[in-house]
């Protein structure tokens, strides 16, 4: 999540050169050439439902990256992060057990409404569509890569999904922003394509080995809080008394997830 938000500040004005869309597919493209040259996955490495989970997971990724950047350009900020929080909050409730399954989850989305205040703005339907479709693949992006990580030993899942993102994204986007690209864009892009989103898309598929996605569903509730604290940090954004009691409420959710969210770690297909 650290790695993502300080992803995010660092692009605000590769933004303002080639706009959001831009911004997003040359960080999906960069990243797949670079999980392409860096892991070089074998055949051998995926048995067919991998292979093809894999594939899946790369439209998705490039779904909730595409949808919740087409939804800013609609909406604001804080709308789009409450109701893109969705996709987790669901997954987390539909797996959670216990009272757990409810009480995090509410005290997550609770926190979120404080820390992202969405009754700030306007609120246009299709960028609330957009919104929602994000949210829906980044909850699809959630239970695939936690399968994905159970079948696929290390990250070499990742070095198909992200080359299937930068294509799917090369498809959407890309047309239209060729003729925008300069060699310091090339060389930029590159670079934050490594803390957006090849570090955190690796760590997450390690860290779905070990949690639930019940609890990692929450735990991403910590995402708006991680993103508060670099605001401040690096864009000087001071957050409101609200947005901190938001912040609070976040992070008692993420302890009391992750302390029932532990699971078994699975063999990997290639090798069991």
């Amino acid at each position: 999540m650290v790695c993502v938000q300080i992803g995010l500040a660092v692009s605000v004005g590769l933004i303002d050169d080639i706009g959001a869309e831009g911004a997003a597919w040359l960080r999906l493209a960069w990243a797949g050439v670079l999980m392409l040259a860096i892991v070089r996955p074998r055949p051998s490495a995926f048995t067919r439902s991998a292979f093809w989970t894999c594939v899946v997971l790369g439209v998705v990724t490039a779904g909730v990256t595409m949808l919740f950047m087409a939804a800013l350009s609609r909406i604001p900020l804080g709308t789009a992060s409450a109701l893109e929080f969705l996709g987790p909050l669901g997954v987390a409730v539909a797996h959670g057990r216990g009272r757990g399954r409810v009480l995090y989850p509410g005290l997550a989305a609770v926190g979120v409404v404080l820390l992202t205040e969405p009754w700030s703005g306007d609120v246009d339907v299709l960028g609330v569509a957009f919104a929602l479709g994000a949210a829906l693949c980044w909850a699809g992006y959630i239970l695939l890569t936690q399968r994905v990580g159970d079948e696929v030993a290390g990250v070499k899942g990742l070095a198909v999904s992200m080359p299937v993102a930068g294509l799917v994204s090369t498809a959407a986007v890309g047309p239209s922003v060729f003729d925008q690209m300069t060699p310091q864009l090339l060389m930029i892009g590159a670079g934050l394509a490594l803390l957006l989103p090849v570090v955190p898309f690796a760590l997450e598929m390690t860290a779905l080995r070990y949690l639930s996605t019940a609890a990692f569903g929450t735990l991403m509730a910590l995402e708006p809080a991680f993103a508060m604290l670099i605001g401040l940090l690096m864009l000087q954004q001071v957050p409101s008394v609200a947005a901190v009691i938001g912040i609070c409420l976040v992070v008692v959710a993420g302890i009391g997830a992750a302390r029932t969210g532990a699971r078994a770690a699975p063999v990997p297909a290639e090798i069991g």
